[in-house]
Order: structure tokens, then C-alpha cells, then sequence
């Protein structure tokens, strides 16, 4: 049971990521924002890479699909990785 507590802490999501670094999506944690993400290309399985952050951190820009995604700090939080 430890263990899992232990994964859960362990979680990052997109907005954890430095630059340059990757991960592949989990899951997303908003279902009203989930919708947007999904058709934006952030499909559990897909890899995500922290592109670049505006000079006060917010927006983001992460690489999916071959392609330059810019999302808000909350919005990333809600994808989480594996």
C-alpha cells in the first residue's frame, strides 16, 4: 500500500517538466479541460517535451505529435505523466 502512496507523490505533471525534458502522458485530470487537451493531441500514451516557458513561466510550449503546443500553467497541470 506504501508503495502506491509513494507513486502517486511521485507523479509529475506537464507543468513539472524542465526544458528539454520528456515524458508520456498518463492521464489528464480535468474532464472539461481533458476534452480540449484530447483534441489538441494529448492522448494518454502520446510523448510531450517542455519546449520553451515565457520569461514569468506562463505559458508553456511542449512538442506533441511533431508539432508546438502553447498551454496555460493550470492546463498543463492537468496532464499528467508516467
Amino acid at each position: 500500500m506504501q508503495a502506491k502512496v509513494e507513486e502517486q507523490n511521485e507523479r509529475k505533471s506537464v507543468r513539472d517538466l524542465k526544458i528539454g525534458e520528456s515524458g508520456v502522458v498518463c492521464c489528464l485530470n480535468d474532464p472539461e479541460m481533458g476534452l480540449k487537451l484530447l483534441e489538441m493531441g494529448c492522448i494518454p500514451g502520446t510523448e510531450v517535451k517542455m519546449n520553451s516557458r515565457a520569461p514569468f513561466g506562463d505559458p508553456i510550449t511542449i512538442i506533441v505529435n511533431d508539432y508546438t503546443l502553447s498551454l496555460r500553467l493550470d492546463e498543463a497541470e492537468t496532464i499528467m505523466l508516467k
